[in-house]
């Protein structure tokens, strides 16, 4: 579906840089700001600094005077209300709803109320759901950004979301053979420093086995480990 965020009378500059910045990092680039406090609020530094990197959809965002000049082209309209009304759409979490709204084809619009008032009654009635996201009762305020970055964060994952890049390359484990060369040199390090008297071994060396079994340690960390029994046997070398 063509996604739009839709802003209405935002106050300050910094949150439509930080809603360009929580939009692109979910791959979303339509943004229209209604009648906000400064008309140019997509110049202002503040925004720019915001953004942090997302300044191409401040670039592309758009400022109009109405919100049907906002909602043109989209035929689905989400209100996100944290307030409890006597009327009005029927009320959903984003999880809830979303999966199902992915499955249908047009545009979905996402609207947000002004920082100070949130979204005008007259605003939710039109709209097809109101999104609530799920806060602590105590205390349920959201900043716009943040709200925005969940509601993009939800619609993302229902839409089928990215692949995970692994931040590093997963290791393979170490072979039984070289746990076994390992758990040798562990057994003479620790006869050594006296702490395994071979006359009683007490199964020491079978249970470290199955500790490093279930640890499943790398070859890298068999090397550490050989070091470590390297380092204890060298002051007993010494001291005898």
């Amino acid at each position: 579906m063509k996604t739009r965020f839709v802003l209405i009378q935002t106050s300050h500059a910094g949150n439509v840089g930080a809603v360009a910045r929580a939009m692109k990092v979910m791959g979303f680039d339509d943004l229209v700001l209604v009648d906000p406090r400064w008309p140019d609020v997509l110049q202002r530094q503040e925004a720019i600094d915001r953004a942090s990197g997302a300044t191409d959809v401040l670039q592309r965002a758009r400022v109009v005077a109405t919100l049907d000049e906002a909602l043109a082209g989209m035929d689905t309209l989400c209100a996100t209300a944290m307030t409890p009304r006597d009327f009005g759409p029927p009320t959903s979490t984003p999880r809830e709803h979303l999966p199902a709204l992915a499955s249908r084809s047009g545009g979905v619009a996402f609207l947000f109320g002004s920082e100070r008032y949130g979204m005008r009654n007259e605003d939710v009635y039109r709209c097809h759901v109101a999104l609530t996201i799920p806060t602590a009762p105590e205390y349920g305020s959201l900043n716009l950004a943040a709200a925005v970055q969940l509601i993009a964060y939800e619609w993302r994952l229902a839409l089928g979301g990215y692949p995970v890049v692994p931040s590093a390359p997963d290791a393979s484990p170490a072979d039984a053979q070289a746990v076994a060369g390992m758990l040798e040199h562990w057994e003479r390090a620790l006869v050594e420093i006296g702490f395994l008297d071979p006359q009683a071994p007490r199964k020491l060396m079978p249970r470290l086995n199955q500790l490093f079994n279930r640890a499943r340690p790398t070859e890298e960390e068999i090397h550490i480990l050989r070091g470590i029994a390297r380092a204890m046997g060298s002051p007993a070398r010494r001291g005898r």
